[in-house]
């Protein structure tokens, strides 16, 4: 029983686990907060290159190619 209770006391893989799932949390945290700030820079971006991409098909559509 003291062989057990010895291996158990000096075994860390537990603790590492834990590590490991507490650096994953706070890189989660981290991009989150990251997103959160560029939100709405990327909305304006997105919102661009989808209205750039609707006239360039209403032109293609027309038959304007732009050259």
């Amino acid at each position: 029983m003291s062989k057990f209770v010895s291996r158990f006391l000096k075994n860390e893989s537990g603790a590492t686990a834990i590590e490991y799932g507490l650096i994953a949390a706070l890189i989660a945290v981290a991009l989150i907060a990251v997103f959160k700030v560029l939100q709405p820079a990327l909305t304006t971006s997105f919102t661009d290159i989808g209205d750039t991409l609707k006239g360039k098909a209403a032109d293609a559509k027309a038959g304007n190619t732009g050259a």
